[in-house]
């Protein structure tokens, strides 16, 4: 199933990661692990944010995806299922 996973990054410890010069390779760790298929970072409601547009076969698998940013960075996150127009119009039939 393609969600769209998105990561909320607190200042810190972000600010303390960038500082120390590890947070490249962090997120490249990271990258490697999770395989998204596109991956964009902005600010939303001033908060640094990582959307990364991922495939999850099964709910066990939420955590992969999650852990990583919670134990790194402290961050919260959201999963949403994302559709298609074709996935859309399938699931209304």
């Amino acid at each position: 199933m393609t969600m769209l996973l998105r990561v909320i990054l607190p200042c810190n410890p972000f600010n303390s990661i960038v500082k120390k010069v590890t947070m490249g390779k962090n997120l490249e760790k990271i990258m490697e692990d999770i395989k998204p298929g596109a991956t964009y970072y902005t600010r939303i409601d001033g908060e640094r944010t990582v959307l990364k547009v991922v495939n999850i076969n099964k709910p066990g698998d939420y955590a992969k995806y999650a852990e990583p940013f919670f134990s790194q960075f402290d961050a919260a996150y959201n999963l949403d299922v994302m559709l298609t127009h074709d996935g859309l119009k399938k699931s209304s039939n």
